[in-house]
């Protein structure tokens, strides 16, 4: 039995895309199908551009929540907050909310920042906050992964995280264990949840 993990992100200038990208490749090493989707650029007095700065990929779909067995959600950080533009997507969730469609299916996180200090772990919480509001159960990462005793980068028991830098531009060997131990995760309790 294969589940279907549906990774949604926002990404400005693509550090939290190659999380996404990293994360995808955990999923599919289980056998489960992955599926990644995008939200739209938030512009002020919240409007929200039909395209993003992921052209390659389609927009996110309630419908999208409402059939996938597992929701994998990443954003940068902005100010120890997620992005408008997940925030935005959420926000607009609350018909999905009353159903319970998203109930009891797992969820796991993930983020980038530009500082080693720019709230990762807030971020992280932040974006949890309205998927335990729909029932969803919340999977980390364990102290037990390796890496964690070797990061001087991004990692987090609350999710796969990036620190994008004048000397860490792209994924260290580190952030893609975790971010490809988060997608395994999140896919193989998805698929005991299903049995």
């Amino acid at each position: 039995m294969t589940a279907k993990i549906l990774i949604v992100y926002y990404s400005l200038h693509g550090s939290t895309k190659m999380l996404a990208n990293e994360i995808a490749l955990g999923v599919e090493s289980t056998g489960c199908e992955s599926v990644i989707r995008t939200v739209p650029k938030v512009l002020s007095e919240l409007k929200t551009e039909t395209s993003s700065n992921n052209a390659d990929l389609p927009m996110t779909t309630k419908d999208d929540l409402m059939t996938c067995d597992a929701l994998i959600l990443g954003s940068p950080c902005r100010f120890g907050n997620s992005a408008a533009s997940i925030k935005f997507f959420l926000d607009s969730t609350s018909d999905i909310w009353l159903s319970g469609k998203l109930s009891g299916k797992p969820f796991g996180l993930f983020t980038s920042t530009s500082t080693l200090h720019g709230g990762q772990e807030t971020t992280l919480l932040s974006m949890a906050l309205p998927l335990i509001h729909h029932g969803m159960l919340w999977v980390g990462l364990p102290a037990t992964i390796p890496a964690f005793k070797n990061t001087k980068t991004g990692g987090s028991y609350y999710g796969a995280t990036h620190v994008h830098t004048d000397w860490n531009q792209t994924l260290s060997k580190e952030e893609k264990i975790f971010a490809n131990e988060l997608g395994k995760r999140v896919a193989q309790i998805a698929i005991k949840l299903k049995h």
